[in-house]
């Protein structure tokens, strides 16, 4: 066996030993640093940049959302409509394809990925979506393209093998039904690029989100993959008659249970502001461990924009709060991985 075989077996392992434990146990004593839409905070998010720099960072997973070009491939961003991201309106070449759509029940107008072949996506270029926050992030504006699910996969594997550790991705699907509505389906196309990459397995370094029910339980059937039902403090699943909030007692975790690994709450479902501060850990964790799911919260930001009152450290929005309060109340609730736009101060804090 040559080097570079013994070094892919070797990651293979340690991968698979970091996802083979039960969901309650998983990553409990080091829990994972998931980046949201990699170092989002510090470089343009969803580029290949932003993921750079978060493995260097020590991130575990690198986390993409994914929606689908006119062609049918998966490309990164945060939303389908892109004019947040891009530079897309400032090109005259694509003036005509502003439109408006409903988009989970919402009107929504500017430019859809779905209207771009992947050809055509790759000659826009990405920028800061917060550049009044994200000063330093917006000066890298307009050096990358959009990448697709297919090159941030090759990202992680080419980092695992050089630095000799598990790096995964943890990819959303957005706006499922949506696609599935405009003859876009997304689950199929998932389950064939986990399958094409090796990542059809329960201890792959793989986990594939929704906020739907229905895109969960339809990708359950073809692959083996990890799986998390997001939550919201507000609102529910597009798809079923029923609250995040409901979703999250210990009656609506068992449900869940049934075709999910792990939930994916907003992080005050689980530390929440009391009096401007951070108050007592709800029973979240408790619950979800009881019925074998593991707990990822989502986003901690730096910003005192994003922070609670208490929290914040200065007047001006863009300057960074005492988050490491925040890192340190969810590792002590007993969460088993968190999103943060900045996975180096997430690292530091667990230590």
């Amino acid at each position: 066996m040559d080097m570079t075989r013994r070094t892919l077996g070797t990651m293979a392992a340690a991968a698979a030993a970091l996802t083979a434990l039960p969901a309650t146990a998983q990553f409990r004593k080091k829990p994972l640093i998931i980046a949201h839409r990699g170092a989002s905070g510090e470089r343009p998010e969803s580029t290949l940049m932003a993921f750079r720099l978060a493995i260097a960072e020590g991130a575990d997973f690198i986390e993409p959302d994914l929606v689908l070009t006119k062609d049918g491939h998966f490309v990164v961003r945060h939303e389908n409509e892109i004019s947040q991201t891009t530079d897309v309106a400032l090109r005259p070449e694509f003036a005509s394809r502003r439109t408006t759509r409903q988009i989970q029940g919402q009107a929504v107008s500017g430019w859809f990925t779905e209207d771009f072949t992947l050809e055509e996506l790759k000659t826009i270029r990405c920028r800061e979506r917060l550049p009044k926050l994200r000063s330093e992030s917006a000066k890298f504006n307009g050096q990358e393209a959009i990448p697709t699910y297919q090159e941030v996969l090759d990202l992680a594997k080419s980092e695992s093998a050089r630095l000799k550790r598990p790096i995964g991705t943890y990819p959303e699907m957005k706006h499922a039904s949506y696609f599935a509505g405009i003859g876009l389906p997304m689950e199929a196309r998932l389950a064939d690029m986990l399958k094409q990459n090796g990542l059809d397995s329960p201890t792959a370094p793989v986990f594939i989100q929704c906020f739907d029910v229905l895109p969960l339980k339809t990708i359950m059937t073809l692959s083996k993959a990890p799986r998390i039902q997001l939550m919201s403090p507000e609102g529910g699943p597009t798809d079923q008659a029923v609250t995040y909030r409901q979703m999250a007692s210990a009656a609506g975790l068992k449900d869940v249970a049934a075709y999910a690994n792990g939930v994916g709450p907003d992080w005050s479902m689980v530390v929440p502001t009391v009096d401007g501060g951070l108050g007592p850990a709800t029973s979240l964790v408790a619950d979800a461990h009881a019925a074998g799911l593991a707990v990822h919260p989502w986003t901690v930001r730096a910003e005192n924009a994003f922070l609670p009152p208490k929290l914040r450290r200065g007047a001006n929005p863009a300057d960074v709060g005492d988050v490491n309060a925040v890192y340190k109340a969810l590792y002590a609730a007993g969460v088993d991985g968190l999103f943060s736009d900045f996975p180096g101060l997430a690292v530091k804090a667990r230590g």
